[in-house]
């Protein structure tokens, strides 16, 4: 098996180097251009790059610019290699935190088979960075170890808001100094941009980042509660006020089950449920965004749950919201019994994934044992999988 999927790994690695030497790639030619304007005032949000409006953070256009001084191929096929390493690094962490002896190599050909990581590859997306940057702390404080944590998720906050999630799982985890790590690394490479580019920083932090309008919400894409209801109301006009006590309630709920998974030393499940959180609030969550699923199908594994981690694999590798009408078409708008719910199958599945970590809390292994200082340590993850999948008898039971 390792043999064929070593073989398997070098025809997608070899199809990822073809693909960035060929096409260029939307979202990367953004964040190229971005590098560029990053310094010219305010033209990186007040006007189109390549069509499109850049949204990200100015961080981010910062850190393009030595990029943007590379020609557009050579720039593109060291951020897409860039993006394979950091989605390996993302891999090994997993299974590690996850306690699991699975083949890399055999892990790394099927994630890449997943739509949201070959969509990354596809637009040239940042989430693979993202994703790993995240990872690197939490593996961190799921082995115990001291220093650093909080720099990875400060970074990915600086380059992308969403991330900000896990400085509130460090919170409510019990981790306070790594939290404030996270904001202060966040802080600091908010002021660097700042520094760089002022004006840009200024139209961004006033107005930009809360803006919606500049991105198509109902594109079917857009798996996020927002998104969803957009398109079956017909309309962002028609999603009043009140939609905001549905990310305020899943906040809360997605937040509170993590929050006591990493107080019992779960970190593996904390994080996918966080990953979850993060993308059922943001009232943008495109299909690309969703490369969460990795750690949540490790949890599922773990815990031995292989049927419902083939089900969660085979829907975010075939993607069925692709097959349902979109891109226009009449049918996108509005409710249908049988196209809705495969339009919105990641948004579905994100929900299915947070009741689902929410029971588990009922069957969970003891909460993190405590050593003779009093700090609490965390309940290392093989364990507590071993401990969920063979409960301890009940007398009477």
């Amino acid at each position: 098996m390792k043999r064929w999927a070593s073989l398997v790994l070098a025809v997608e690695v070899l199809g990822i180097v073809v693909f960035s030497a060929a096409y260029d790639s939307l979202d990367f030619r953004i964040y190229w251009l971005g590098g560029q304007a990053v310094t010219d005032g305010a033209h990186l949000y007040r006007e189109q790059l390549a069509e499109h409006y850049f949204t990200n953070t100015p961080f981010m256009a910062a850190l393009f610019t030595p990029l943007a001084a590379l020609p557009l191929g050579v720039a593109r096929m060291l951020w897409q290699l860039s993006s394979l390493a950091a989605f390996v690094w993302a891999c090994a962490l997993t299974l590690r935190m996850a306690g699991r002896r699975a083949p890399l190599v055999a892990v790394v050909a099927a994630g890449l088979l997943l739509q949201p990581v070959w969509q990354s590859f596809f637009l040239g997306q940042v989430n693979l960075l993202l994703l790993a940057l995240v990872l690197a702390d939490v593996d961190r404080v799921a082995r115990g170890r001291p220093a650093g944590i909080g720099i990875g998720i400060g970074i990915a906050t600086a380059i992308k808001l969403t991330p900000a999630v896990f400085v509130v799982l460090l919170l409510l985890g019990r981790r306070t100094k790594d939290a404030a790590t996270a904001t202060a690394t966040f802080a600091a490479c908010t002021l660097l941009a700042f520094s760089i580019a002022p004006e840009a920083s200024r139209v961004y932090w006033s107005r930009t980042f809360y803006d919606t309008s500049r991105v198509g919400v109902a594109y079917i894409s857009n798996q996020s509660p927002y998104g969803a209801l957009t398109r079956i109301l017909r309309g962002t006009a028609e999603v009043g006020d009140w939609y905001t006590a549905i990310p305020l309630t899943i906040g809360v709920f997605g937040l509170a089950t993590a929050a006591l998974w990493a107080r019992r030393g779960d970190w593996p499940t904390a994080t996918a449920a966080t990953g979850a959180t993060g993308l059922l609030v943001s009232p943008i969550s495109w299909a690309h965004h969703w490369v969460w699923i990795v750690p949540a199908l490790a949890v599922l594994l773990r815990n031995g749950h292989r049927k419902s981690a083939l089900a969660a694999y085979v829907v975010f590798a075939v993607s069925p919201l692709w097959w349902t009408p979109h891109g226009g078409d009449p049918r996108e708008y509005g409710f249908h019994v049988l196209l809705t719910p495969v339009a919105n199958c990641y948004l579905l599945a994100g929900l299915a994934f947070l009741a689902y970590t929410a029971i588990r809390l009922r069957i969970s292994p003891p909460g993190p044992s405590s050593d003779r200082g009093g700090r609490r340590r965390p309940v290392p993850c093989g364990a507590a999988s071993r401990a969920v999948r063979d409960p301890e008898p009940v007398p009477g039971g």
